[in-house]
């Protein structure tokens, strides 16, 4: 899948294209944004809480869980050398605490977690 973004209409707006999906990425306003969209790193924050919320509702579906919802919040930020995301996972449904906690476990393996704790490579072309 390829991703693409083109100049949208405010001061640093950008429209992003994902398949036949759209979305608006801005800078907040003391940066010299007009904060009409979420900032890039945000965004990173936002995959990681939906692909996190998706990959345990699917375990718990194959697995028959009673799980009728996952609720992830995500505080993120620069602290001392390193870019930090803060995961707080809430587990709605009646499960058993060895259950609560295998999904905890299952949250940590999502692909986008994986991703952002594994190694990663960006190659940058001109066209």
């Amino acid at each position: 899948m390829q991703v693409t973004t083109t100049r949208g209409n405010d001061k640093l707006q950008y429209k992003i294209r994902i398949g036949k999906h759209e979305l608006i990425a801005d800078a907040p306003e003391a940066l010299g944004g007009d904060d009409s969209g979420p900032a890039p790193h945000d965004l990173l924050a936002a995959s990681l809480a939906a692909c996190t919320a998706l990959t345990v509702t699917m375990y718990a579906r194959r697995k028959g869980m009673q799980l009728d919802d996952v609720r992830v919040a995500i505080d993120h930020g620069q602290q001392d050398d390193a870019y930090v995301f803060r995961c707080s996972i809430e587990l709605v449904g009646r499960l058993s605490a060895e259950e609560r906690a295998r999904l905890l476990d299952i949250a940590n393996k999502c692909p986008v977690h994986k991703t952002l704790s594994g190694p990663i490579r960006i190659l940058t072309d001109a066209i």
